[in-house]
């Protein structure tokens, strides 16, 4: 059965056979395509203090919203070489992102680390001041709430650089009875991404050579044209790349901007969106279109991020144990999973407008769903990331039930329904394999990356 039957859209547009019954809110899995809509500009949705240099002085075309502010994601012209065209600058020499849409999320008070680590799965007083680390936040159902990059900026000072979802009033919310000896505010910060192979070349000539000794993850206060600024090492694409934060962005942003700008320009560099396409290559996870708030860690890949030995009590602490133990004495409590997958058909070189629909060759059946698609010129094939049925996976590989399913190609098969413009043959779905995650190693792997990186070398040691 392919996506585009018309018997299974008359009787539900949903796609039913693809098992979300341990989801409360399905995914709409309807495939709608790109109707060709306007982006309505309102006060609703609010502005960065970057948007008019990215919009009405870089010419960013399309946008998003993301955080409720207004997010661009598209400088090239699709004839001018479109996405694609931003990759080649991403991974060739140095890029600008104006990501002022991660908010800032400060909780300042005596007690800023136990509240912290009460809302993190990991161990948030092992975290140095002036260090960050990625971490994730879960409800108590284990199901993942958000997954910033957490920053000590001093002893009794976090800030929490969030991804797609509402996070303040949830901690607010949390905070309530709980009575920690915190603030929990929004800050006036907003921060900008500077990826790419000679982004330390460009950090150097606005900041200063100590940037050259910030580790990963590790911070530094710094001045910009008369600005203060937060620097990390810090990134969204697997390439080297780092993050300076505006303080007083309302004020400032501007200011930080143009220098900054000039710098990447004079390195051969432009401003992009953000890199999706090299962050899937490199199995970085994007929520709301790889996880949201009914996905827990171990689906995926994030189970690292579940410690054995963190001896403070968080939210989401004992589900998330209980579906630990479950997984280790074999039984997988989900429905489907997350893999990365090789897909033939045409290159696609742009966002999908649908989670595209997975379906077993051997059954005909529709059984998952692709999240992030996109054509890697340097595997020269299309990648991606896409749940499919957890029992398909057990039949095949043993490594199912931990995260060791990400480090190997398997000799397992799906079908993806492409549109027909990626399509192969007009209405034909296009095969695809299970396949390594990371497809492509990142220059700062992550904790779980490197794990797995000093395992191989221990094996072929």
């Amino acid at each position: 059965m392919t996506n585009n039957d018309s018997s299974t859209h008359e009787s539900h547009p949903n796609h039913p056979e693809i098992d979300q019954s341990d989801r409360t809110l399905p995914r709409n899995l309807r495939q709608t395509g790109d109707p060709g809509i306007e982006m309505l500009v309102s006060t609703r949705v609010r502005k960065s203090p970057f948007f008019d240099k990215s919009f009405n002085e870089e010419g960013a075309w399309r946008c998003t919203v993301y955080n409720r502010i207004y997010h661009p994601r598209g400088l090239v012209e699709p004839e001018d070489g479109g996405a694609m065209k931003e990759y080649e600058a991403l991974t060739e020499s140095v890029t600008l992102w104006d990501v002022a849409v991660e908010r800032q999320i400060r909780v300042k008070g005596p007690d800023a680390e136990a509240l912290t680590d009460y809302v993190i799965t990991r161990d948030a007083t092992g975290i140095e001041p002036m260090h960050g680390k990625y971490v994730i936040l879960c409800n108590e159902d284990g199901g993942i709430l958000n997954d910033p990059i957490l920053l000590r900026v001093a002893e009794d000072e976090f800030w929490f650089s969030i991804s797609d979802s509402t996070l303040m009033q949830w901690l607010q919310g949390v905070n309530v009875g709980m009575d920690f000896d915190v603030e929990i505010d929004e800050i006036d910060v907003a921060p900008m991404q500077i990826q790419g192979p000679l982004s330390e070349d460009v950090m150097v000539e606005v900041v200063g050579e100590e940037v050259s000794d910030i580790p990963y993850y590790g911070l530094l206060d710094a001045e910009i044209n008369g600005c203060d600024v937060l620097v990390s090492q810090t990134g969204f694409s697997g390439e080297k790349g780092f993050e300076i934060y505006v303080r007083e962005a309302s004020k400032n942003a501007e200011r930080v901007w143009d220098p900054v700008m000039e710098t990447v320009k004079a390195h051969g560099g432009r401003q992009i969106a953000p890199g999706h396409h090299r962050r899937i290559a490199a199995g970085i996870l994007s929520w709301g279109q790889d996880m949201d708030h009914e996905t827990s860690p171990f689906q995926v890949n994030l189970g690292y991020q579940v410690p054995d030995d963190k001896d403070g009590d968080y939210v989401g602490k004992t589900e998330l144990e209980r579906q630990k133990e479950l997984i280790e004495d074999g039984e997988y409590p989900f429905n489907l999973k997350l893999v990365g997958l090789k897909i033939a058909g045409e290159p696609i070189r742009d966002y999908a407008p649908d989670f595209w629909i997975v379906s077993d060759p051997e059954t005909g059946e529709e059984c998952g769903y692709m999240t992030s698609p996109w054509w890697n010129p340097d595997l020269e094939t299309n990648i991606g990331l896409g749940f499919v049925p957890a029992e398909k996976l057990e039949a095949e590989s043993d490594a199912l039930l931990n995260d060791e399913i990400y480090e190997h190609d398997l000799d397992l098969e799906f079908e993806v329904h492409l549109p027909g413009e990626y399509a192969e043959d007009d209405g034909e779905p296009a095969y695809a394999t299970v396949a390594e995650v990371p497809f492509k190693e990142s220059v700062n792997p992550s904790a779980r990356e490197q794990a797995k990186l000093n395992a191989r070398k221990e094996r072929e040691e």
